[in-house]
């Protein structure tokens, strides 16, 4: 029996926690979406949340591409999508490239922080589309070399992720068996044990 959009999003909603902000056991990486289009004011909304990200000396060297379906910017972000992430993620109505510049502006110095601050800025935004009632999934999955070309992007900027962006779809329009086993597998995380540490590998006491 096929699962509706409803019971794929209860199934992988995570326990709730007391005190913890919901959106944060709200979000999950969907890999199916609707065709449904992404107003510019909410796409206004995630990159507003992804600028106030913090940033080593405040250098914000985040820099997204940002492509909607039917653009040539989301076809070249897409044409370059390697390996299984071809057969669903074009489908998305919105691609995200995010780059990092791996150099400070004050001095020219190597920023070795920039795909870290990248990262806080990318998930700001995947935790803001879960607040508006979207899905994302992010892919390190793509040719990096192709897409620095395909959009110019110069050699000083690292490539970090594509994040596909929509709204969460029925788990049958995937069509393959591996990728709706996926979808529709429970989630889990590692224990805060193995991951909280007062000294190297001893649990750190946090009840």
């Amino acid at each position: 029996m096929t699962l509706t959009v409803h019971e794929v999003n209860d199934l992988k909603q995570a326990p709730a926690v007391e005190g913890v902000l919901p959106v944060f056991h709200k979000r999950w990486s969907a890999r199916a979406f609707q065709q449904r289009s992404i107003r510019e004011a909410d796409l206004q909304k995630l990159f507003e949340a992804a600028r106030w990200a913090p940033s080593a000396f405040n250098e914000q060297p985040w820099r997204f591409i940002v492509g909607a379906a039917g653009t040539e910017t989301h076809r070249r972000i897409a044409a370059a999508l390697a390996g299984f992430n071809q057969a669903w993620a074009p489908k998305a109505p919105v691609l995200i490239l995010g780059v990092a510049k791996t150099t400070f502006s004050h001095n020219n110095a190597p920023n070795a922080y920039a795909l870290y601050d990248l990262g806080a800025a990318t998930a700001s935004i995947v935790l803001q589309a879960a607040a508006l009632g979207m899905t994302t999934h992010q892919m390190a999955g793509f040719d990096h070399e192709g897409a620095r070309e395909a959009f110019g992007i110069p050699s000083d900027y690292a490539m970090g992720v594509v994040t596909a962006l929509g709204y969460q779809g029925e788990v049958a329009s995937l069509g393959e068996q591996r990728l709706i086993a996926q979808e529709t597998s429970p989630r889990s995380r590692k224990p805060l044990g193995e991951i909280v540490f007062s000294a190297w590998n001893e649990p750190a006491a946090l009840a």
